[in-house]
């Protein structure tokens, strides 16, 4: 089943996926962010089954919400949010650190889209879809984490563009005091090596009162 109404972005149909749907796609969304994710800067060397586990733990999750955007049947991007509280220690630990009510934070996991499918209004979309969802679990504040690569890395493509000016149109604020450690297997490593996480974060409540 859905978990809400649907939109449109670009010709594209984004919803939310949940239970017995979200179930059946289990694959399909694990290839997903493979594909997307092998790119720069994540360079992620990802498996099927720690996907699988991964995406259907949003479904199992009081708050976990899976947004998708869909090309007919084919799911093209998919985005990911919960509340913080329900994230695990090592997302948590620089709220925490920092005296931060976790009750009133709704964490966004990731926005993945096919390169083909950008900029149609579809990343824009997963926003909306997601804060939709903070609201609705009584978390006035959103936050997500982009990977920190240094930028002489040998494989940092020379035309690539930040997200930065994206994040801060749609509202979010680098957070360079708010920092975690993520590891995973970069593409061609033999084991998984620790990542610098940095936080952006947005206040629903200035929004209303703008």
């Amino acid at each position: 089943m859905s978990g809400g109404p649907e939109a449109q972005a670009g010709g594209i149909r984004v919803l939310r996926l949940a239970g017995a749907a979200m179930q059946a796609r289990l694959d399909d969304l694990a290839r997903l962010r493979i594909e997307v994710f092998r790119a720069w800067p994540y360079l992620y060397e990802g498996s099927l089954d720690y996907e699988r586990h991964y995406i259907a733990r949003y479904d199992a999750a009081r708050s976990g919400t899976l947004i998708v955007a869909m090309d007919g049947t084919r799911i093209v991007g998919a985005a990911t949010a919960l509340a913080l509280a329900e994230e695990a220690d090592y997302v948590k630990a620089p709220f925490v650190a920092a005296g931060m009510m976790l009750a009133d934070i709704f964490y966004f996991g990731e926005s993945v889209l096919l390169p083909g499918y950008r900029g149609r209004g579809i990343g824009v979309e997963f926003f909306r879809q997601r804060e939709a969802a903070a609201r609705a679990f009584d978390c006035p504040v959103c936050c997500f984490c982009a990977v920190q690569r240094p930028d002489d890395h040998p494989l940092k493509p020379a035309d690539y563009v930040p997200l930065d000016a994206f994040w801060e149109k749609r509202g979010y604020r680098k957070r360079s005091d708010l920092v975690s450690t993520f590891s995973w297997r970069d593409i061609g490593d033999e084991a998984q090596t620790e990542k610098l996480m940095v936080y952006w974060m947005k206040d629903l409540r200035r929004e209303a009162m703008a």
